[in-house]
């Protein structure tokens, strides 16, 4: 019987499925991110352990769990809330939740977060409900329309690839930068690869869809809004250090950037007061992925990463499937 370690309770029917495993299984009591100091002491001596995105995890975390360890499983497509190459280098496996499920779900996110800054829909909302309403008046709440804008993706993994599929809807143009071109994806949705530099000039509206690496922290920053188009409307959905947040109020006070969207912030749960009450500014959460379908397909891969680790299967969607053959060994 093994002893496996859920740091948060998550919506869905697979904490179930995990607590019926005939495993021992200990779920956090709070549901609020662990400090360091509790995270390792529930994790220590436990075989595997479904971690989430507040949870930092490095090699002294798995010195300190024990020998024992096998698997953290992270509930979660991104994972660099792990030091992936020390746990690596302790022989334990790491596995997260990619699925079409939360593709959809920050897509679909990034385009509302889009669309409501157009339109300023926050803001009017606000208004009205202030009783600010006197009828139809044709010069209040002037937004813009998407159709014929350009939109810039900054990352075309899956979560920009789906972006790109849903704003093709609203007749939009749209340039993407990755590492090298994407022709498959070019000829089925019509978009066009472009250099930074040229996204940054042409675009109406910037997505933000890159992983959190040493070469990504902080590249929206004063640089590269300093080459966007005047008025632009920046949405991070991805990771919130990518956006050099001083840089970005500094851009949206000199009118040079007309509105933000952000989903995450550069020193979460903190945010930048100074985002707080700017009218063409919308903040949410971190819900991008926050959908019913997406988190019950989380909590299953979560969990079947778990149970086949832990029967001697090789689990799906490992971060470091190097290690599995290592340990094999």
């Amino acid at each position: 019987m093994a002893k496996i370690f859920v740091s948060r309770k998550f919506p869905g029917t697979h904490l179930d499925r995990l607590q019926n495993s005939g495993n021992e299984v200990y779920i956090c009591e709070h549901d609020r991110p662990l400090s360091a100091e509790e995270f390792l002491e529930r994790a220590k001596g436990m075989d595997a352990v479904l971690s989430f995105l507040t949870d930092k995890i490095d090699g002294e975390v798995v010195d300190a769990v024990g020998p024992q360890m096998k698997i953290f499983s992270n509930y979660a497509v991104g994972f660099d809330n792990i030091n992936v190459p020390q746990v690596s280098e302790k022989n334990v496996l790491i596995a997260n939740t990619p699925c079409d499920e939360v593709n959809e779900a920050v897509a679909e996110h990034a385009v509302t977060l889009m669309l409501s800054l157009a339109r300023r829909l926050v803001e009017a909302d606000e208004s009205t409900k202030r009783g600010s309403y006197r009828g139809w008046e044709p010069n209040i709440f002037l937004g813009h329309a998407l159709r014929g804008k350009t939109l810039g993706i900054v990352g075309l993994g899956r979560i920009g690839t789906m972006a790109a599929k849903k704003v093709k809807g609203f007749d939009m143009r749209v340039l993407y930068n990755k590492r090298s071109p994407d022709p498959e994806a070019e000829k089925e949705f019509g978009i066009e690869f472009a250099d930074l530099d040229r996204l940054y000039r042409e675009s109406d509206f910037i997505s933000v869809h890159v992983p959190l690496t040493d070469e990504t922290r902080g590249m929206i920053g004063r640089d590269a809004i300093g080459k966007m188009k005047h008025g632009v409307i920046i949405v991070n959905t991805a990771r919130g250090p990518i956006v050099d947040e001083h840089a970005l109020v500094d851009g949206l006070r000199e009118g040079k950037v007309g509105g933000a969207g952000l989903d995450v912030f550069e020193t979460e749960p903190n945010i930048n007061p100074e985002l707080i009450g700017m009218e063409n500014v919308i903040l949410t959460p971190h819900i991008a992925s926050a959908t019913w379908e997406a988190r019950e397909k989380m909590g299953q891969l979560a969990v079947d990463a778990i149970l086949k680790t832990l029967s001697g299967e090789i689990p799906e969607n490992l971060v470091n499937p190097e290690t599995w053959d290592q340990r094999r060994k």
